[in-house]
Parts: C-alpha cells; structure tokens; sequence
C-alpha cells in the first residue's frame, strides 16, 4: 500500500529500533518496546475480528490513559477500524449521543464506570477494560503478521469537541492528519529518538493524543503514561524518568508550581515545557525559567493540528501573550467580518490550511461546510499579527462584545489583569448593561485566596487599557470552573452583579 510506511509507525519501528522503550506505564510498572507494541497491536487482531470489527467499524473507549486504549487504536488503525476516545465524565445521555452519532458498536469500559454504562440506552457491545488487558497480554505470542490496512487520508480515531454550544461535533481523524502534525511538531521542538515526556493530558482530548503523544511515537521516542494529572507525581516522574520535554496547559503548570515539592525537584533533564490551551502569565513564565525550565508556547486546536503556532523559550517573556509563528507547514489568513484579509496589527479572524487540517466533522454536512471558507479553516478565533509575523489571540469570535459602540475583547483585558502581582486567575466576559449595552465582568481567583481592592485593579488596568475595555464588574473566586483540558469554562460563570464601579 502506497501509504503503509506513512502510517505504520509501529511496524517501521519495530524494524529499525526494536529494543527502543516506546511506552512506560506507570500504574504497571512495566515498559514497552517497539517491538513488544508491534506484536500485541498486531496479534488482537484475530481478538477484534471475532468481535465483529472489520473495515470502518467504529469502536469507543470509556476509561482513564491506559496502554491498553494506545494498543487497542494501534491494532484497529491496523484494520482499517476507527477508535472513538469518550470523555468518561459525561452524563449518560450525553454519551448515549456520542455512541450514536458515532455509531459505535462496541465500547470498552473501566469498571468503575459500569454504573453509568448501565444507564445507556445505544445499543453497543459493552466490554471491560480488563478483557482487552488479558487479550494484550496474549497477544504477543501471536505468529501471523496482518496486513496493514488503514488508507491515508481515512478515518482512524473521531474526537468529539468539547460542545461549549449545542451538541458536540465529532472531528475526524486520519493518519495524514496524524503524520504531518508530528511532521510540524518535531521541526519546531527538535524532538529526537532519546527524548522522553509524561503524559497526564486524557486520551479523550487531543491533547493527550497529538501534542506530544503520536509525534514521539512517529520520531520513535519514549512516552510516561500517568492515567490522570497530580502535581507531585509528574514532578517526581519529571527527575526520576529524566523527562526532557513535556506539555500542560497554565493551571497544570501552576499547581506544579506552587507544589512544596517544586523547589527541591530537579529538573535539569527538562529542556523546556509546551503550554497551550490559553496563554500563560509572565510571572508565571518567570518563575519556571527561574527554576532552569523553558516555555514554549503554542497553539491549535482539534480540527486543524493541534501543533500549529509555536513561540519559541527566547521570545517567551518578550512576546508574552504571542501564539508565536506557524509551523513549517501551516498556512495562515486573517479576514475581516466582510472576509476581507487584514493588514498587519489589525484584528480579523484567524484562518488556517495545510496537510494536518480537518475535512470534516463526522457525518455532519453543514457544520463541515460552515466551517470553511473557500478551502481554508474557520477557527473562531480574534488574532492580530506584528510586523514579525507573530500572532496574538486578542479572543473568540463569539466571545467579543460592544461596550458603547467599541468592540471589547476578554483576552485582551484578562492579559492585563493578569499581570497584576495578587491575581492567579482571571477570566472576563461582556454582561448587560443599561448604559453602554454591554461591559466587561472580571471574575478573579487572588494569590491569597481574598478579595483585592476594586480601586486598585482599575487603576492597574487604566495604565494599560482604553477606558471602555476596563471592567466594571469584579467578582472574586476561590477557582474558576475548568473542563478536563483545564481550559477555562467561561459557560458556567454566573454573570450576576457582585462589586460594580
């Protein structure tokens, strides 16, 4: 198959770097060779066969990072199948949508979730985690080698979106997707065969798949698993493990920071951390370059990716809140509300093509063909771009509001607030107000967990921002309410008047 050596990382890895540890596997204990991964991934075939699967079948997973779930989608890419990763904290109902806009036959569970998986109205052949655990372990022993099936630019894996509006939308995954992500991804961090990370982010997030995951598998490097993110533990494995790079988002790194493990931790294997999600602040930037670790920011997103800006560790505090540049290859427009393109410092929305691009959502027509404009990728997101070609989310599209007649944009406003020395959080949103139609609203999470002076944060903000971008609303949090990705979920803030100038 003219595409075979594209997509079979695993079969090309087990013949150029058999004994190179793929996978270790924290919970077990235990670690993975290529050719341990090869052989397993290929010998459940014949166990995925006799429950049914065959070309484009589509089979969902409910349950923690597990090496089972990255075997499992080795051996179905294998077939020609495709894996559906579930968010295991949904509600029945929601996951009863997922397995069946999906259209998912079979579903594999951690049996703490039989519970919920009892309350599913789908009908899907349920299985436990712990069958397709005893199938890995005999797997190996199989003899007979399976042709790869899995086409290039076919389904392998849908990941449903968050669904911050409506019902989520189901991205489709193939292994050109795949590959040229990683493609982009090793160019811009220099990933090598001996680099090692953890990853904690969740299997049903591409995060905890694209980031960092399937680009080492494809550069043949080495990868932790940890089933869910604490602190302490990812420190710890970070020294131990001689991690050299690894990806979070800002409140994963935070709460690594303010661990009382952090200062004593060494970490002088770590050549730099990756941040995404949202940016992160430069006190905070500040203080893990301070403990000898670079960030490195970047930027995607499901449908395109997700590795598509990268701010390299130099420009980090100089261009903090920048995106970066795009990577090798991606390309980029920004287009007014007339869908024009804009120049240089103005703010427009962001649109992207290239060969790690989405072509569509699954099964879903119109959202495929609202979501592109003449063949570039409508991301939703407010940027404007410098003279250097670096790019700053200034917000989301949807997220912009007026505020007597000017547009206001959160990020923008929570850059700022974000810089003040007592704030840890913050996250602003446009609410009603009889005078000026809308004005910005600043929820706060303070450093010492009290109230700051409403005065105080205004002037701070009067030094930085126009007069009609500073909120007139505060109201102040012990957290903000965060999804699994720990992106803020500005959906579940109460718009309610707290402290109003």
């Amino acid at each position: 198959m003219i595409h075979e050596a594209h997509a079979d990382w695993l079969g090309r890895w087990n013949l150029y770097s058999p004994d190179q540890v793929a996978f270790k596997d924290v919970v077990q204990s235990k670690s993975y060779t290529y050719a341990e991964c090869f052989r397993i991934a290929n010998g459940l075939v014949p166990y995925l066969k006799s429950l049914g699967v065959k070309k484009s079948t589509r089979v969902a997973v409910f349950a923690h990072n597990r090496i089972e779930t990255l075997l499992l989608f080795f051996a179905l890419q294998r077939m020609g199948a495709i894996l559906v990763p579930i968010n295991f904290r949904l509600a029945p109902s929601e996951t009863d949508y997922v397995l069946s806009d999906s259209g998912s036959e079979i579903l594999f569970f951690d049996p703490e979730f039989a519970e919920l998986v009892d309350k599913l109205r789908t009908p899907v052949k349920a299985i436990k985690m712990a069958a397709l655990k005893k199938e890995c372990e005999s797997a190996s022993q199989c003899q007979e080698v399976f042709p790869f099936l899995g086409e290039f630019e076919e389904a392998c894996k849908i990941l449903y979106t968050s669904g911050t509006t409506g019902f989520p939308k189901g991205v489709v995954i193939t292994p050109k997707i795949l590959f040229w992500n990683a493609v982009n991804t090793s160019l811009s961090l220099d990933i090598k065969s001996n680099d090692r990370t953890v990853n904690f982010s969740p299997f049903f997030h591409t995060g905890g798949w694209n980031v960092l995951l399937t680009p080492f598998i494809h550069q043949g490097a080495t990868v932790i698993l940890l089933p869910k993110f604490d602190a302490d533990h990812v420190l710890r494995l970070c020294e131990t493990e001689k991690v050299t790079l690894f990806f979070g988002v800002p409140t994963t790194l935070g709460m690594m920071a303010r661990s009382e493990n952090f200062e004593k931790t060494d970490l002088s294997s770590v050549r730099y951390a990756i941040v995404g999600g949202e940016p992160m602040s430069l006190n905070m930037i500040q203080l893990w370059h301070k403990k000898g670790v670079a960030i490195r920011q970047g930027f995607g997103l499901t449908e395109c990716g997700p590795n598509c800006f990268s701010l390299s560790e130099k420009d980090a505090e100089e261009k903090i809140g920048s995106i970066g540049r795009p990577n090798f290859y991606v390309q980029t427009r920004v287009l007014s509300e007339e869908n024009k393109d804009v120049e240089v410092g103005q703010v427009g929305e962001l649109l992207l093509k290239g060969p790690m691009c989405m072509t569509q959502y699954w099964q879903n027509e119109e959202a495929t063909k609202n979501s592109f404009f003449e063949g570039w990728l409508r991301t939703g997101d407010l940027v404007k771009r410098d003279e250097s070609h670096f790019f700053y989310v200034v917000g989301r599209k949807k997220e912009m509001f007026i505020s007597g007649g000017e547009n206001v944009y959160p990020a923008e406003v929570e850059k700022v607030i974000s810089r003040h020395p007592e704030v840890n959080e913050v996250a602003v949103l446009g609410v009603e107000d009889p005078q000026w139609g809308e004005v910005g609203k600043a929820f706060i999470v303070s450093k010492h967990k009290k109230e700051l002076a409403t005065e105080e944060l205004v002037n701070f903000c009067k030094e930085h921002l126009a007069k009609y971008k500073i909120p007139k609303q505060f109201e102040f949090l012990e957290d903000l309410p965060k999804g699994d990705s720990g992106k803020i979920l500005k959906k579940n803030l109460n718009p309610r008047t707290q402290t109003q100038l």
